[in-house]
């Protein structure tokens, strides 16, 4: 089993690592980064880099597709080398899955068209752009598509994948032994429970994380 994690300039590191932390202990399965060209990609920090073992054209049929997101998704979505092997490689999966933002890719080369699907909050409306039904939920199943809201939300999507491709059992053990019980100190991890006047903020630009 091949599992694949694209990778491009100004991804967002947890969108990558999150899912590839879940899936890397699956039995029989080869886990790797992919990108246009092999060697170091950059995070949206430019501090972080991850390496591409292959590239998009040495990658053409994997059993599992994971699509990050992240402030380089943008300058992608126009981008016929990437969209086209999205097309290409959909055709093969089993499954189709994204991380935040990584959802629009997905969208853009056409693949979530009538289907229901997630993404970072402050861009989940924009699914709709692109024919697909957006939804608030954390992870979203339909068909052989999952796609996780913003984030961290790809470790839940990780896991979710894992139960699929094994089972509960194994997911429940990859859970514990990565000792995923979170409980973040604030409850605003959502736009429906934080503050509204930070999702205000947010939301119209004037407030953004600084590193």
């Amino acid at each position: 089993m091949k599992i694949a994690i694209v990778l491009f300039e100004g991804f967002t590191a947890l969108d990558a690592i999150g899912p590839y932390q879940m899936l890397c202990y699956t039995p029989g399965a080869e886990t790797f980064f992919v990108a246009e060209k092999t060697g170091p990609v950059a995070d949206d920090t430019g501090a972080l880099v991850l390496v591409a073992g292959r590239t998009l054209a040495e990658v053409s049929a994997p059993d599992v597709l994971v699509v990050p997101g992240g402030p380089g998704q943008e300058k992608q979505m126009e981008n016929e080398t990437l969209l086209g092997w999205l097309r290409t490689a959909d055709a093969a999966t089993t499954w189709t899955t994204s991380v935040c933002t990584g959802s629009l890719l997905l969208a853009a080369a056409g693949l979530l068209r009538g289907r229901r699907a997630t993404s970072h909050w402050l861009a989940v409306d924009t699914l709709r752009t692109y024919g697909a039904e957006p939804t608030g939920e954390r992870v979203v199943t339909d068909g052989k598509y999952v796609t996780a809201a913003g984030v961290s939300s790809g470790i839940d999507m990780g896991l979710t994948l894992a139960g699929r491709l094994v089972d509960d059992r194994f997911a429940q053990s990859v859970q514990l032994l990565t000792e995923y019980d979170p409980r973040p100190p604030y409850d605003a991890g959502s736009a429906d429970k934080a503050p509204a006047d930070l999702v205000a903020e947010m939301r119209d630009g004037s407030r953004f994380l600084t590193r």
